[in-house]
């Protein structure tokens, strides 16, 4: 079982050090998250024999504790902040975020929540290339081996895809306003 998982280490590290490093925007946050991600797959690796697509699980483990960490880091921000009632600006006022405010997070929520119930409503072969290319960050090699057709084919059915959900989404008049605004 180590010699397993220091194989899949040595295979994905770094794809999921670079997904870390995209959802963080930090290197520190970055390394934390990635060692929290493979803690998990040190508790699951039991589960690994059956998994098919080991890259969509692993991304899949990621996402998940880059949103746990979050929503944990949202709600101890509630509690922990207590300023000095003799400063007239309020703390928070004081420190520079580089990062997006709670209001631009839910936001940004609630449009990933209409765009990914527009690709749902995709035909089923531009929604499976939509999610392996963005979602679970396949290659467009290893969306061709997946849907057994050319590499030309899965960059046409991308391009569709996109075009068909932008046209989809542009009908949205909350996504429309968005994107516009």
């Amino acid at each position: 079982m180590n010699q397993n998982l220091n194989d899949l280490y040595e295979e994905y590290g770094r794809y999921i050090y670079h997904l870390c490093l995209k959802l963080t925007r930090n290197k520190e946050e970055a390394e934390d998250l990635m060692q929290d991600v493979w803690v998990k797959v040190v508790r699951y690796s039991g589960r690994m024999a059956d998994v098919d697509h080991m890259k969509a699980w692993l991304t899949t483990i990621c996402m998940n504790t880059f949103r746990d960490r979050y929503r944990k880091d949202v709600r101890r921000s509630k509690h922990v902040m207590h300023q000095p009632e003799s400063l007239d600006v309020p703390l928070l006022d004081l420190v520079e975020s580089d990062g997006p405010t709670p209001s631009e997070w839910l936001e940004r929520n609630d449009i990933q929540v209409r765009v990914q119930e527009k690709i749902g409503e995709l035909d089923h072969i531009y929604k499976k290339t939509i999610e392996y290319f963005y979602v679970y960050q396949y290659s467009l090699m290893e969306i061709a081996e997946e849907m057994k057709v050319s590499i030309g084919t899965v960059k046409s059915r991308l391009f569709r895809a996109k075009k068909y959900l932008k046209e989809i989404l542009m009908e949205d008049n909350t996504v429309r306003d968005y994107v516009i605004a």
